[in-house]
């Protein structure tokens, strides 16, 4: 209560998706990334339509909604099920690393507070060690 006896409305902690830019920022980091991938000779052919477009739009609203946003993703798609998607390919310890390279350089070009940098880092490192799908070294086509 204020001095005057009143309730103070307090306003609820940022998430970490507004803390990083909402929207704007979450598209600039897939933007980024999908840049890499584009050009990627191992990780390009993971993506089976000629535009990268929809899949960058689906990395966008999961991360949006995992981070705090607008639950648009589960809206459209349902549960994300991410191992389940991403089963058809061949996921090992090569596609990993390049997808981390990528992303690694998407998350610099943010130009974040080290601490939120650090966090969405992790959480993105997380995921992709979470994603290998098999630990043969040899890059390979898609199952």
């Amino acid at each position: 209560m204020n001095p005057a006896g009143e309730r103070e409305q307090t306003r609820p902690s940022p998430t970490f998706f507004e803390e990083i830019g909402g929207e704007p920022a979450f598209r600039r980091l897939v933007d980024e990334f999908y840049a890499g991938v584009a050009a990627d000779p191992l990780l390009r052919p993971m993506y089976p339509e000629a535009d990268l477009g929809p899949a960058a739009d689906r990395l966008t609203l999961f991360l949006i909604q995992y981070w705090g946003g607008p639950n648009t993703y589960s809206a459209q798609r349902g549960h994300p099920r991410l191992r389940m998607r991403h089963a058809p390919f061949r996921v090992g310890p090569a596609e990993r690393d390049a997808w981390l390279h990528h992303m690694r350089r998407a998350v610099d070009s943010l130009d974040l507070p080290e601490e939120s940098a650090t966090t969405l880092w992790q959480y993105l490192e997380r995921a992709a060690y979470f994603m290998v799908n098999t630990m043969d070294e040899t890059p390979g086509p898609d199952r």
